[in-house]
């Protein structure tokens, strides 16, 4: 069994990455050509403990999609990512389990809204890839990824309640309500305590290795300790995700060049084994159902899949009109609080936005339009985003991880083996989801022309300023080297410190003349030519350069006028260069 796990696995591995190479949607075709595999008479029946694939799978997935969100966006986001998350899950919920129980009464009231919640959440890995691919814009981008998140604690939340009731336990609707916030509370607390002491142990230990490797091994821990204690373990890995990964800046850049290879080859082989293992049971698992019961469940699956289509866009569309409507009634209860002076303009009622006041002033100073935006309005969405966001309901993943899960879940209580039926319409709505939705995401979204085109230009303007705050930062940090410069090696130091400063400004403006600048004051100190100066000194001096600029890009983006998205970039261009220097040091000293 093992072995034919590693072979599986390294099988899917490679399908995976013929499809990214050519541009194909990896889930999808590992799915179809699993598929095809499992009718060969030789591939052998591959049965995984359904537990044991639910804990091994969505703790890494969740920490690292936690990891490359924005925090910040997120935030901004959350009254989309809030509906969507919770109010959508429960909507699928309640709606397929309808459905489901008067097409096949048999499974039971708790059967029927067990699947509404396993096929509930949408997963946004393929729609993010397709995403990133044709450039959509990051407001979408962040409501998909951030529904993923939340989402998935929902539904699993939602399951585990129903699947006690079809195991024969008796739950009341408060019990629910208390399990999930329960859940929820739990959850967040046992995900930001590790979450802070691994952020200290990456700041204080000097070795991405062992820290790469707590942060693999973290994850999973968190994620049985939040189980173990009734919390959700999928929030309690992506609160300790979002908080080490908000505080990434802070820790060394050999720390965070080492992160992000190493989390994405975990999230492309577990992704593709799940899609792999999908696609090899599948056969089977119709096959079972349809020798019991003929083609009931069939007629099932199709329906749920139909239903699953058609909910998305009309609680997408109808939710975001709602949402507007609450916006503008909170804009005018805002107004009237600072027009007529009668309510405390920082108490509940004249909420979203929080009025500074003057000092020594008894009135509050109403805010400008960019402090109304950013704190009270949430990010709009064109209709065409709308749609697409509509269509972006791919099942993935957590489905079918649930769906390998649910007879351990119900303890196999459940009568007449129905739990088989259960599984067998998870995995037909997931594979239908990605074929229908996943094959033409790309056309709707090349045909609606949703583009980042405006991002980009923000982008531009946001590296622009932060730019220009760097230069004078970086001229500032500069004028006082050369002081000590000229106290520890002599006024003869000057030009060398100038020549050589020039070029740390010219290579930040992107001039090439930059680069032949600094190698020219290298090559005259390596002869011996300037003094008491050596290459070390010119080391620190550009080691301190990058910092200047590191600081400058973070305080731009706590001040609100950097996205963390770009600073990330900003970090990652800077991380490289300290490579370069870092690489250039080691070789001069062998």
């Amino acid at each position: 069994m093992d072995v034919d796990l590693i072979f599986v696995m390294a099988g899917a591995v490679a399908v995976a990455g013929i499809a990214r190479w050519r541009g194909w949607p990896a889930p999808l075709v590992v799915t179809g050509v699993a598929l095809l595999v499992s009718f060969l008479p030789f591939v052998p029946n591959i049965d995984i403990d359904g537990e044991l694939l639910l804990t091994a799978t969505l703790p890494p997935l969740l920490y690292s999609a936690a990891l490359d969100a924005s925090f910040t966006s997120f935030k901004q986001a959350l009254p989309h990512v809030r509906r969507l998350g919770i109010g959508l899950v429960a909507v699928n919920a309640a709606v397929i389990g309808f459905i489901a129980y008067h097409l096949m009464p048999e499974i039971g009231v708790a059967g029927a809204l067990l699947l509404g919640a396993i096929v509930g959440p949408p997963d946004a890995v393929s729609a993010a890839a397709i995403g990133r691919k044709l450039g959509l814009p990051r407001r979408v981008m962040t409501v998909l990824s951030g529904e993923s998140l939340i989402n998935d604690a929902t539904s699993l939340t939602i399951v585990r309640v129903f699947a006690a009731v079809a195991a024969g336990a008796t739950v009341t609707v408060w019990q629910g309500l208390w399990e999930f916030v329960l859940a929820v509370g739990v959850g967040v607390i046992i995900g930001i305590l590790p979450g802070m002491l691994l952020h200290q142990l990456r700041t204080r230990l000097d070795d991405p290795t062992v820290t790469g490797t707590l942060s693999l091994l973290m994850p999973f821990g968190v994620y049985i300790l939040a189980e173990h204690l009734h919390g959700s373990g999928v929030l309690a890995v992506v609160a300790m995700g979002f908080y080490v990964g908000y505080h990434s800046p802070r820790t060394s850049y050999s720390q965070r060049q080492h992160d992000k290879p190493l989390w994405h080859s975990v999230d492309f082989i577990l992704e593709s084994f799940v899609f792999a293992y999908v696609g090899l049971q599948l056969p089977s698992v119709i096959r079972t159902v349809t020798s019991a019961r003929g083609s009931d469940t069939l007629v099932l699956a199709g329906v749920v899949l139909l239903a699953v289509i058609v909910i998305r866009p009309i609680f997408v569309f109808g939710s975001y009109e709602w949402g507007q409507f609450w916006q503008k009634v909170k804009l005018r209860r805002w107004k009237h609080a600072v027009e007529a002076y009668q309510i405390d303009p920082t108490s509940r009622a004249a909420r979203p936005v929080v009025i500074k006041k003057r000092r020594n002033a008894r009135l509050p100073v109403a805010p400008t339009k960019q402090a109304i935006k950013r704190r009270v309005l949430e990010p709009t969405l064109s209709w065409q985003e709308r749609l697409v966001v509509s269509w972006s309901g791919m099942r993935g993943v957590v489905t079918l991880a649930l769906a390998v899960a649910l007879p351990d879940l119900t303890e196999h209580a459940m009568p007449g083996g129905h739990v088989a039926d259960l599984v067998a319409v998870a995995y037909i709505v997931t594979v239908g989801t990605l074929l229908l939705q996943g094959l033409t995401l790309p056309l709707l979204i090349r045909g609606l022309k949703v583009t980042s085109s405006a991002d980009i230009a923000s982008d531009n303007r946001e590296i622009a300023r932060m730019r220009t705050a760097a230069g004078e930062a970086g001229i500032e940090y500069l004028r006082e080297q050369q002081q000590s410069w000229v106290e520890k090696y002599g006024v003869e130091s000057v030009d060398a410190f100038n020549r050589f400063s020039r070029g740390l400004l010219r290579i930040e403006k992107g001039s090439d003349q930059g680069e032949r600048d600094l190698d020219s004051v290298t090559q005259k100190i390596a002869v011996g030519g300037i003094g008491r100066i050596t290459y070390d000194d010119l080391h620190e001096l550009s080691r301190g350069w990058l910092a200047v600029r590191r600081r400058v890009a973070f305080e731009q983006c706590r001040a609100g006028n950097l996205s963390e998205e770009v600073m990330r970039e900003v970090f990652a261009a800077i991380d490289a260069e300290e490579l370069v220097l870092d690489t250039k040091g080691s070789l001069r000293k062998e």
